[in-house]
C-alpha cells in the first residue's frame, strides 16, 4: 500500500496509521499475519556501537542539573524482536552511551512557549493543512487549518495544554529541541529507555500485556475501526501526559498516546536480509511507541521494539515527540 505525500515520495506502508482504510484487515487476518511473522530460530546476533548523534551542544552533569529528564547510564542492550516483522529482525546488541531523556512527551503548553518566544512557523502552518483521520469516511484527509493548536481543524476544539503536542513534523520537533538546548533521541536510545535499560524481552515497559488487573496501561486503540471505535481506556484521542503513570525507569507515555519522532533514518538492522527501503533515508525518520490511533498491527505497534517511519515534513494528529540530551 502506498501514499503520495507532500514531497512527492511514495511510501510503502510499514506501520504508522497513515494510509489505513476501514477494510484493511480482519481480526482473523491479524492473528494469522502475526503468526506468520514469528521467527522460528534465533539468528546470530551482532554487536553495534551506537554512534553519538550530532547536536548543537552536549552537556554533562548530574541528575539534579536536568529537571524533568531521566538519566540512563548506557551499556549493552538487545534491540529488535525474534517475533517481530522483517523490519525488527534480526535481534542485535547495541552499545549505548550514557544519555538523558525527557520524562514526558512535549506538551501543547511546552510547545506554545517555544512558539511565543521564537515566532516559529510549523510545517503544517506553512502548508495550510495537515492529516487527520476521519471516522466518518474511514480515511486520512488533509484538513485546512489543522495544526498544533487545532489538531483536527479549526472547527474542532483546540488542543488541551496538558496533552502531548501533535501535528508536528520532524523539522518542527528538531527546531523545538534546538531551542530547548536538547536533541531528539536516536531510535536505539528510545528502545533502550523503553526497555528500562534491561534485557527482559518484554513487549511493553511494564510487561507483556496492555491490560493489567483489568486496567489499561496506556492510551491505545480498542475495537474495530468502523463503524464505531471502542473507548475502553477512557480516551478516543490523546490523553493528558503522564495519565497512565510511570515506567520502572521513570518515564511516561512510552507506549501509546502519540507516535514519537526519533533522529534515526529508517533502514534495515545490521545483518538483516531485508533490503527494501521505505522512502529515501534522508527524507524520512523512525517513529516509535505507537499511538491512540488504530494500527493494522494492533497491540504490536505499541511494543518497545515496533518500528515505523514518516517523511520529515509530514504532520499527523497522532504524532508527537520528546527530547534527549
Amino acid at each position: 500500500m502506498f501514499l503520495e505525500l507532500r514531497s512527492g515520495y511514495y511510501l510503502k506502508w510499514i506501520g504508522v496509521s497513515l494510509v489505513i482504510t476501514a477494510s484493511c484487515i480482519s481480526e482473523q487476518g491479524k492473528k494469522s499475519s502475526a503468526d506468520s511473522r514469528v521467527l522460528k530460530s534465533k539468528q546470530e546476533e551482532q554487536i553495534v556501537t551506537e554512534k553519538k548523534p550530532e547536536t548543537t551542544k552536549e552537556l554533562s552533569g548530574t541528575k539534579k542539573e536536568y529537571p524533568g529528564m531521566v538519566y540512563f547510564p548506557g551499556g549493552e542492550i538487545k534491540i529488535g524482536s525474534y517475533n517481530g516483522r522483517e523490519y525488527e529482525q534480526p535481534v542485535f546488541t547495541a552499545k549505548v552511551q550514557p544519555f538523558w531523556l525527557d520524562k514526558n512527551l512535549v506538551t501543547v503548553k511546552d510547545f506554545r512557549k517555544f512558539i511565543n518566544e521564537t515566532g516559529y512557523k510549523t510545517d503544517a502552518d506553512k502548508f495550510g493543512n495537515s492529516l487527520v483521520f476521519s471516522f466518518k469516511t474511514g480515511k486520512w484527509e488533509f484538513i485546512d487549518g489543522a495544526n498544533w493548536q487545532y489538531p483536527q481543524g479549526r472547527d474542532k476544539k483546540p488542543a488541551k495544554d496538558d496533552h502531548p503536542v501533535t501535528q508536528v513534523s520532524y523539522h518542527d520537533a528538531m527546531a523545538y529541541a534546538k531551542w530547548a538546548g536538547k536533541r531528539l533521541p536516536t531510535e536505539t536510545e528510545w528502545e533502550y529507555a523503553a526497555r528500562n535499560g534491561k534485557n527482559t524481552g518484554q513487549n511493553y515497559p511494564w510487561g507483556n500485556d496492555l491490560i493489567v488487573n483489568g486496567k489499561y496501561m496506556a492510551n491505545v486503540w480498542q475495537g474495530p475501526l468502523q463503524p464505531e471505535p471502542e473507548v475502553k481506556d477512557g480516551f478516543l484521542y490523546t490523553s493528558p501526559v503522564g495519565y497512565y503513570g510511570e515506567t520502572p525507569a521513570g518515564l511516561t507515555d512510552m507506549s501509546g498516546n502519540v507516535w514519537q519522532w526519533t533522529d534515526s533514518y529508517f533502514q534495515p538492522y545490521p545483518g538483516s536480509q531485508f533490503e527494501g527501503r521505505a522512502g529515501p533515508d534522508e527524507n524520512s525518520r523512525v517513529l516509535r511507541g505507537g499511538s491512540f490511533m488504530y494500527d493494522e498491527f494492533g497491540p504490536l505497534s505499541n511494543s518497545v521494539w515496533f518500528r515505523s517511519m514518516n517523511t520529515i515534513e509530514t504532520s499527523l494528529f497522532n504524532m508527537g515527540f520528546r527530547c534527549a540530551r
